[in-house]
């Protein structure tokens, strides 16, 4: 320890991490992403990537950047609203509602700058925030900043119930599809509620899109809801479409209420446009492209086939998040290092980005896996020691 009060301080916080085996390490990736990567020098096969549908590393995409950047320079030079705003922009924006179909839609920098700029336009400092308890953390950090009277739920009956303790209005708060556990939320269920109180429902599809429903247009489209102004719809350019961004589709007013009034949309300089320009590429494969979803279910229902018959604790998911419950740090750790030793990346995912007691391996599957990258995964999972798997 040093004699630095603030640096004894950061000290102990770091001596308090590696005993709870929660001390984290960036490695180097040196290959485009895909199914088989370099990581720190080594050649593995990668069960880690939201790059669901397998377009990370198209060549049309790449094609599309590089066109992009010839036409629009590298950055955008300004904010959206001071010069910064470009055609490609535009152009994704309105291709992006269309998918959706909402009457607008708005392109953010990141899914975490999206979310806090909902909430803190759309509740009112102390208004009431309705949010699941597995919620990003994204959304959970907008509550706070929002000043929200925060009321958590686990489902829909003990929402309801929240819903019926307070006066009429609100936000109610969720992911499409849970990051940790890869489970999809009852959005008919939430926008019923939502609808007979009073209140919105801002939901978080980052993991949906691209994926679920028909052409991947999201957890509503899955249960066949349209459009309905009561719902606002944020979704990531940067998972299933495989490029950077993040975009809020919602009513007129909602989207009109972002431009003028969200800070994280204001003062921010745009997303560079080539990058937008690569997304409208991207957004238009991914619905033309239907066998990519069909590929990529049959990798869903392959793992989880092999999965069940080994014992493995599988949580109900069927997207392509497969979490395989561990329950400790260490011992998840200690399985992350020995699929490693087998030429598989699967990291680790610890406490606090899941519940204690829930160290997991997350796995995330592509349309770009094999049947034989899977049943490779299965082979090594099922060759553990007893005591680690």
């Amino acid at each position: 320890m040093t004699g630095d009060p603030f640096t004894s301080t950061l000290e102990r916080t770091f001596a308090r991490l590696r005993d709870q085996g929660l001390w984290r390490r960036r490695e180097r990736r040196q290959s485009p992403q895909g199914p088989s990567i370099q990581v720190d020098g080594q050649t593995l096969l990668s069960f880690a990537s939201n790059d669901y549908l397998g377009l990370a590393n198209d060549p049309r995409l790449v094609e599309a950047l590089c066109q992009g950047a010839r036409r629009y320079g590298v950055g955008a030079g300004a904010s959206h609203l001071l010069g910064g705003h470009s055609e490609a922009h535009h152009e994704l924006e309105e291709a992006l509602a269309a998918f959706v179909g909402t009457p607008r839609a708005l392109i953010f920098s990141t899914g975490y700058m999206a979310n806090l700029a909902l909430l803190t336009t759309l509740c009112p400092r102390h208004g009431r925030v309705f949010e699941d308890r597995r919620n990003h953390a994204s959304l959970i950090d907008a509550a706070r900043l929002a000043q929200a009277d925060r009321h958590r739920y686990r489902d829909v009956a003990s929402l309801e119930r929240a819903l019926a303790a307070a006066a009429p209005g609100g936000l109610v708060v969720s992911d499409g599809v849970f990051s940790m556990d890869g489970d999809t939320a009852d959005v008919p269920g939430l926008l019923a509620l939502a609808q007979a109180h009073g209140a919105g429902l801002v939901l978080d599809d980052a993991h949906a899109f691209g994926v679920v429903g028909p052409q991947g247009r999201g957890t509503p489209a899955a249960a066949g809801l349209g459009h309905d102004p009561a719902l606002v719809h944020m979704g990531t350019l940067g998972k299933a479409f495989g490029v950077f961004g993040a975009f809020v589709a919602a009513s007129k007013d909602v989207i009109e209420a972002l431009i003028q009034t969200a800070r994280p949309y204001i003062y921010t300089t745009a997303l560079p446009p080539a990058l937008a320009a690569c997304a409208s590429t991207s957004l238009a494969i991914a619905i033309a492209e239907d066998h990519r979803r069909v590929e990529l279910n049959e990798r869903i229902h392959q793992f989880r086939a092999g999965a069940t018959q080994l014992g493995l604790r599988i949580l109900p998911s069927s997207t392509p998040i497969q979490p395989v419950i561990l329950g400790d740090a260490a011992r998840a750790l200690d399985v992350s290092a020995r699929l490693r030793e087998q030429g598989l990346y699967v990291p680790a995912v610890r406490p606090p980005t899941v519940p204690a007691g829930t160290a997991r391996l997350r796995i995330t599957l592509s349309a770009t896996h094999t049947r034989a990258d899977v049943e490779r995964l299965l082979g090594a999972l099922s060759a553990l020691p007893p005591d680690t798997a």
